[in-house]
């Protein structure tokens, strides 16, 4: 059986959504593994980069993939730093995104299942490749489930001090 993308034009077959990556100087290798392992299972991508070698601030990385996901360029972006701290308390200063550090399987399904994060944050120094894989496989084939966690997602969103 040939896998299917949004190229592919099958009536009734998922597209894939677009992930748009971005990392700082330490998640480079992190994020060349994790593009290539989407790539080879047909999803899109775009590569925010760092590029090897060049050093960068978080902040600014974290700003260029808000950017991208509000131009609706990519639906689901992946974070990552050293350990993914910095990167995501940068992302999560927007109230429209959801960040979701994760360190195992458990984390990345409760983060789209009950959270509905839109944003997977990893760190390069702190995750392995194997493991980063599995996290973002089931945070991408997780759904949200919305019910009782919408209210809580909800509210999320709502400025500071509001009940």
């Amino acid at each position: 059986m040939t896998p299917h993308d949004a190229s592919c034009g099958c009536a009734g077959t998922p597209a894939r959504p677009t992930v748009a990556f971005a990392s700082d100087h330490g998640a480079v290798e992190l994020r060349q593994v994790l593009i290539d392992h989407l790539q080879g299972q047909g999803y899109p991508v775009i590569d925010l980069g760092t590029e090897p070698g060049q050093s960068v601030d978080y902040p600014d990385v974290a700003e260029q993939l808000v950017k991208t996901l509000r131009k609706g360029t990519a639906t689901i972006g992946v974070l990552l730093c050293g350990t993914g701290i910095g990167i995501s308390i940068a992302l999560n200063r927007h109230a429209d995104m959801r960040g979701a550090l994760v360190h195992d399987a458990y984390g990345a399904r409760m983060a789209r299942a009950h959270n509905n994060a839109n944003v997977l944050v990893l760190g390069g120094r702190t995750t392995g490749p194997e493991v980063a894989k599995e996290c973002l496989d089931i945070f991408l084939a997780t759904p949200f489930e919305g019910g009782r966690h919408a209210r809580r997602v909800e509210k999320l969103g709502a400025p500071s001090g509001t009940p």
